[in-house]
């Protein structure tokens, strides 16, 4: 390679070479790292809504609505709706084209190269860590406090850390050391388990809905946009970053506090990606994975505008709880015995969150694996259930620590901008393989290309823009770490760079 520039050493042709799809497909059927195909088109979109349906719709709702958007909190779940609608239609071609473990990591690996492939890997495992981390700490919130209604109450130091004082989070870290054995036992198990907490779930969010409906009081809509203020405490660091770049003052509510709004609850929809993560364990790909992705999308987001409609309608927007909006608006209004419904139905609800995120993290875990970009140890599957049991056990024990000693309030948004960056590569990804690829066959083609992925990249980068600068430091530090480890292991490890230098030779 005479004359090719090079970074440390390395070749940057290396840096960007491809693995084709005809190689990402044969990889799946090697005996000892192939994963079993037991999904349906209707396993997929319970898997999506399993997922999507959570923290943002039981708790997000109401902490948005009364910090940065009153009522227009609506329109801010429209706007992210969309924004994940164009991300969508992305992954739906993508993972009808590439039906393999892995998702963005895969997608990029056969359109933008390894070294990207990597860095969304890379960006993906600490995504579905913290979301997955966050979610169970929601979920120990619930349990608690059903725990203290009957009567029994945790010591302090097992009940997490809160208000500086530091503790461990038991319930949080047991429920995630249960879900990975879940996870172990097989797909179609962990199927059946989602079903069932969805069915909870989404019956609960229709009875807020059906119910709520009839304590509207019209008065509480307005303003439905309220006059924008100046954000308390948003300097610095803490402001968005759209707003260091361009010098106005951190403001809530108004027009700009439904795009910032837009930035944080884009949270309640990170989900139906992970879809696309069991594109492999799925017995027809290339029409069931779309489906799932546009079917539990479309779902949710009609159900998300729908409750905070409710909500919002139910209780003023100023009055609205930022620890349980759901169940206390029911309480405001003099029925707790929905409220007390609502908070079993939300505390069984985020199990298949947690559980669906997990699942997410250890499939892009195992695909990278398989490359041979992490340990291969870890892309050996069981010969019993099928699943990456290895890379399963470590990342559940991981993420169970994650949950023992994490605080949601900061995690959050550092899961945005990880799902955010995701959706730019992919849409990126759906370009240059339709430019280097046509031949491919495409069960699912994007509309209107490239029309949609660049609107895509520009809504998610302008997403991203509206989160905090401290949050993009963060992401910053996670990266370039991720830049190392590649760089001391990926890079010299990787099987298609071994198979270059072999042809080579």
């Amino acid at each position: 390679m005479a004359g090719t520039t090079s970074v440390g050493g390395t070749p940057v042709t290396s840096l960007f070479r491809t693995k084709s799809v005809e190689q990402s497909i044969r990889d799946t059927e090697e005996p000892e790292t192939a994963l079993k195909k037991s999904l349906s088109a209707l396993d997929l979109t319970v898997f999506g809504v399993g997922v999507i349906i959570g923290t943002g719709i039981f708790v997000l709702t109401g902490k948005i609505a009364k910090e940065t958007a009153g009522p227009s909190v609506a329109i801010a779940f429209v706007v992210a709706g969309l924004v994940c609608a164009l991300a969508a239609l992305c992954y739906a071609e993508f993972a009808s084209t590439v039906p393999v473990a892995g998702s963005a990591y895969t997608f990029s690996y056969a359109s933008l190269g390894e070294f990207p492939a990597w860095i969304i890997g890379w960006d993906l495992i600490l995504e579905l860590a913290l979301g997955c981390a966050v979610v169970a700490v929601g979920w120990s919130g619930y349990m608690r406090s059903l725990l203290d209604t009957a009567g029994l109450h945790l010591p302090q130091w097992l009940s997490g850390t809160h208000n500086g004082e530091f503790g461990f989070d038991l319930l949080a870290s047991l429920l995630v050391a249960a879900l990975t054995l879940i996870l172990v036992a097989g797909m179609k198990l962990s199927s059946r388990v989602t079903g069932i907490v969805v069915a909870v779930k989404v019956t609960v969010v229709l009875i807020v809905v059906i119910v709520g409906a009839f304590f509207i009081t019209g008065s509480n809509y307005d303003p439905f946009v309220p006059p924008s203020r100046e954000a308390e405490g948003g300097g610095g660091v803490h402001a968005p970053l759209i707003q260091l770049m361009t010098g106005f003052t951190p403001a809530d509510f108004g027009v700009m506090g439904i795009f910032t709004a837009a930035a944080v609850v884009f949270f309640a929809f990170i989900g139906f990606d992970i879809v696309a993560t069991a594109a492999e364990e799925t017995r027809n790909p290339q029409r069931d994975v779309p489906r799932g992705i546009l079917g539990s999308l479309f779902i949710c987001t009609l159900l998300y505008v729908a409750v905070s409609i409710v909500v919002t309608g139910m209780q003023k927007y100023t009055e609205l709880s930022t620890d349980a909006p759901l169940a206390d608006a029911f309480k405001a209004v003099g029925h707790p015995f929905w409220a007390g419904l609502i908070s079993f139905g939300a505390a069984i609800g985020l199990t298949s969150v947690s559980m669906i995120l997990l699942l997410g993290q250890t499939r892009v875990f195992f695909a990278m694996s398989r490359d041979g970009l992490l340990p291969r140890a870890f892309s050996r599957v069981h010969p019993r259930f099928g699943t990456p049991y290895r890379s399963t056990l470590l990342l559940g024990g991981v993420v169970a620590l994650l949950a023992g000693f994490t605080s949601i309030d900061e995690l959050a948004e550092l899961v945005n901008i990880g799902t955010l960056f995701a959706f730019v590569v992919v849409a990126l990804g759906v370009i240059l393989l339709r430019r280097s690829r046509p031949d491919l066959p495409r069960a699912f083609r994007t509309p209107l290309v490239p029309l949609v992925p660049v609107l895509s990249v520009a809504a998610s980068f302008w997403l991203m823009l509206n989160l905090p600068a401290e949050t993009w430091l963060r992401f910053a530090v996670w990266m370039l770490v991720g830049v190392v480890v590649y760089f001391l292991y990926g890079r010299t490890h990787s099987r298609l760079g071994r198979g270059t230098q072999a042809k080579e030779r």
